[in-house]
C-alpha cells in the first residue's frame, strides 16, 4: 500500500486529503454536536449536493462551466445555505429549527431537479455522492489545505468565544461576546469543510465523518480538550482504516470510512459498559 501510495499521484492525493479532513471534521464537529446543531451538516451537505448537479448540468450548457470543478459551485452552494440558515433562524426566532428543515428540503429539490435534467452526468455524482479515492485531483488537495488552514485559524483565535457561545449563550452575550457575527462565521465554516470533504468521504456521509468521532469521543473524554483530541484520533482512524479498505476492495471509501467509524463508537460502548459492570462488582464486593 506505502508502494502505490509512493507511485501514484491520486493515491497522495486521497490520502493527504483524508488525513486533513480526518483532523477538520470532527474538530469543527465537537462544536456542532455540543451546540446541538448536528443536523446542520445534513442540511449543508445537500445544498452541496444541489450545487454539484447544477455545476453538472450547467457544464452541458455552456462552456465556461465545463472547464470549472464543480466542487466550487458546490462549495459556493453550501455556503449560501449556510447564510440562508442564519437568516431564517433570525426570522423564527422561536422555532429557530425550522430553518435547518427548510434549506434541507431545498438541497435536495433543486438537486433532484438538475439531475432530472442531466443528459448522461448522473453517473459523474456517484464520486461526490459516496466518495472516491482515484477521483481526488491536485486541485482538490489544494482547496483542503486551504480550508483546513483557515478552520484552525478560526478555531484557534476564537476558541474561548466559541467556547462560551456553545456552553452559555447569555454568559457569552454578557461578556462582549458577538455572537451573531461569530455564528455567522461559523456557519460558513462549516460550509466550507463539507465542501471541502465531498470528494473523500461524499456528500451524503459527510455529516457522519463531523458526528459519530465526537459522539464516540463523548464517552470517554472528562472534559471539552479531551474530547477534541479523542475527535480527532478517531476520526483519523476511520479515514486511514476506510481509505485503505476502500483501496483494496475498490468500493466507495465514504461507506467504508463511516461504517468503521461506526465500529469505533459500538467498541467504545461496549467497552464503557464493561468497565461500568466491572465497577458495580468491585462496589458489591467491597460493600460485602
Amino acid at each position: 500500500m506505502i508502494s502505490a501510495i509512493l507511485s501514484y499521484e491520486f493515491l497522495q492525493n486521497a490520502f493527504l486529503s483524508g488525513l486533513i479532513i480526518g483532523i477538520i471534521a470532527p474538530l469543527l464537529g465537537l462544536f456542532i454536536v455540543v451546540r446541538r446543531l448536528a443536523l446542520i451538516a445534513d442540511a449543508l451537505s445537500h445544498v452541496a449536493l444541489a450545487g454539484i448537479a447544477g455545476s453538472l448540468y450547467l457544464s452541458q450548457q455552456v462552456l465556461f462551466f465545463a472547464a470549472l470543478n464543480p466542487v466550487y459551485l458546490g462549495i459556493a452552494s453550501a455556503v449560501g445555505g449556510s447564510l440562508l440558515i442564519e437568516k431564517l433562524r433570525g426570522a423564527y426566532k422561536h422555532y429557530e429549527e425550522l430553518a435547518i428543515p427548510v434549506i434541507l428540503s431545498a438541497g435536495i429539490g433543486l438537486g433532484a431537479i438538475f439531475i432530472s435534467l442531466s443528459k448522461g452526468f448522473a453517473s459523474d455524482l456517484i464520486g461526490y455522492l459516496f466518495g472516491s479515492v482515484s477521483a481526488v485531483s491536485r486541485q482538490d488537495l489544494v482547496i483542503v489545505v486551504i480550508i483546513a488552514i483557515i478552520v484552525i485559524v478560526f478555531i484557534r483565535f476564537l476558541y474561548k468565544e466559541l467556547f462560551a457561545l456553545s456552553f452559555d449563550q447569555d454568559y457569552a452575550k454578557v461578556s462582549g461576546v458577538n455572537g451573531r457575527f461569530i455564528q455567522m462565521v461559523f456557519m460558513i465554516i462549516t460550509a466550507l469543510v463539507i465542501g471541502a470533504s465531498m470528494r473523500i468521504v461524499g456528500i451524503l456521509l459527510v455529516s457522519s465523518l463531523m458526528t459519530i468521532p465526537v459522539a464516540a469521543a463523548m464517552q470517554l473524554a472528562k472534559s471539552f480538550k479531551g474530547a477534541m483530541i479523542y475527535s480527532i484520533a478517531f476520526g483519523e482512524t476511520s479515514v486511514i482504516v476506510g481509505l485503505v479498505t476502500a483501496y483494496y476492495l475498490d468500493i466507495a471509501p465514504g461507506g467504508t470510512i463511516v461504517i468503521t467509524s461506526i465500529l469505533i463508537l459500538l467498541i467504545v460502548l461496549m467497552w464503557n459498559k464493561l468497565r461500568a459492570g466491572h465497577r458495580a462488582r468491585v462496589v458489591k464486593e467491597g460493600m460485602v
